[in-house]
């Protein structure tokens, strides 16, 4: 997600202003002393530059607190943790839909179709009989009328 406020100075550019506020102690008393004079000189608020001068001395490790790379690392990972707690989710509501069809097949309360909507027992084929039985040979032993110009074309029907 994008930052609403837009940033005016680059990063080499407050790099070189918060090296400028640590080397600059002998003509100021304070640190805010210095912040604020070199803030006016740069056109930024004191606030800001303090924030970025506060957070270069985290990297340092001359304050307490998480340094960036730490805090972008530890922002990625949860983002992963979270997109994996996602798919582990869909795969089991999958899993679980998955159990419910298979356990209403069992009960036979849904009765397994083919590809073409006819119902197939649990042998090989369309009859359950001969595994290289087409649907047309099927259609053909029922009375039907072969599979030229059926809506339905002579396909292997093999055991799943």
């Amino acid at each position: 997600m994008a930052s609403k406020t837009r940033n005016r100075f680059s990063s080499e550019v407050r790099t070189r202003v918060v090296r400028l506020v640590f080397e600059d102690e002998k003509d100021h008393s304070s640190r805010w002393a210095r912040v604020t004079s070199i803030a006016a000189k740069i056109g930024c608020t004191a606030q800001s530059l303090n924030e970025w001068v506060k957070k270069a001395d985290v990297d340092n490790g001359m304050r307490g607190g998480v340094p960036a790379e730490i805090a972008e690392r530890l922002k990625a990972l949860e983002r992963e943790n979270r997109e994996l707690r996602q798919a582990n989710e869909i795969l089991r509501n999958f899993r679980l839909w998955r159990a419910q069809g298979l356990a209403a097949v069992a009960a036979g309360r849904l009765q397994r179709r083919s590809l073409h909507g006819r119902p197939v027992d649990a042998g090989y084929g369309p009859s359950g009989s001969d595994p290289g039985q087409t649907f047309a040979d099927n259609d053909q032993r029922q009375g039907g009328s072969p599979s030229v110009g059926s809506r339905e074309p002579a396909v292997p029907c093999f055991r799943a």
